[in-house]
């Protein structure tokens, strides 16, 4: 079998309906020579047996419990075989074409740590997908001066693909170099902030993370997580710890806190 030239490596559980949806788009969008990984984190739903029957080329690593979605990343990267790995979320759609946009751009590039899709919400508006790197200075611009996307998700207001300090990785193409440079996500990760961690060590390494507004995904935000709603909020805070440390961790949870409130009654 020839080499793939990318990747694409999805991490699900009790995801069935929007995989399948995921999958179709994939096959269906005119890629060539490209490998689909997918690693199930122990689902309770028919996704296994949806992907046996339906998607026959997959690469399948089932997992006998939930590993989180740093683990199964890594599992996913360490099977792959592409020169190009696109960490896609199983509730996003590719659009025709995406996938070989953000391939061209990182041919072009020197020091790619990585280049992330334009996600876009089902009624056709753009969704955040950028961060600026958390810190102390820009939650104050956000939460105690208004700065709009200081610290929060924001998208770049440009027909053109711009460097950015993080992206999320629910569409997110990783040259094989650069994980050969920054290595694997960290496991100690469960659930949210991996990217950013990622994204901040690839920085530390003079890596450039971009955002690409011509590669374009449909992605149902949020319908991964609503599946685990009940500790999404406990992971969350968990991996704002580990990745912030616990004294800018209080740091950032009091101005935002705070700040919040001084905004609130200000309006």
């Amino acid at each position: 079998m020839e080499k793939p030239e990318f990747s694409i490596i999805i991490v699900s559980y009790n995801t069935s309906d929007v995989l399948e949806v995921c999958l179709d788009s994939i096959f269906q969008s005119k890629e060539h020579n490209f490998e689909v990984v997918v690693i199930d984190n122990n689902s309770s739903d028919d996704s296994v047996e949806m992907i046996r029957e339906n998607f026959k080329d997959v690469v399948l690593i089932q997992n006998s419990q939930n590993l989180g979605f740093a683990k199964a990343v890594n599992q996913g990267l360490k099977k792959a075989k592409g020169d190009f790995y696109l960490l896609l979320n199983p509730d996003a759609k590719v659009k025709n074409g995406a996938i070989k946009k953000l391939i061209d751009f990182a041919k072009r590039q020197r020091n790619l740590g990585a280049v992330g899709g334009k996600l876009i919400n089902t009624d056709g508006t753009i969704q955040a997908s950028c961060y600026n790197l958390p810190s102390v200075k820009n939650a104050i611009l956000e939460f105690w001066l208004g700065k709009k996307g200081a610290f929060e998700k924001y998208y770049p207001k440009s027909s053109k693909p711009v460097e950015v300090e993080s992206i999320v990785g629910a569409a997110m193409l990783i040259p094989m170099k650069a994980i050969e440079q920054i290595g694997y996500f960290d496991e100690r990760f469960f659930m949210y902030y991996e990217d950013l961690d990622w994204c901040r060590r690839a920085k530390r390494l003079k890596l450039k993370i971009f955002w690409h507004p011509d590669s374009q995904f449909i992605h149902l935000h949020g319908w991964v997580a609503s599946k685990v709603s009940q500790l999404s909020s406990n992971r969350l805070r968990k991996s704002s710890k580990i990745y912030n440390g616990l004294l800018k961790y209080f740091l950032l949870y009091s101005i935002i806190f705070f700040g919040q409130k001084f905004r609130g009654r200000k309006e």
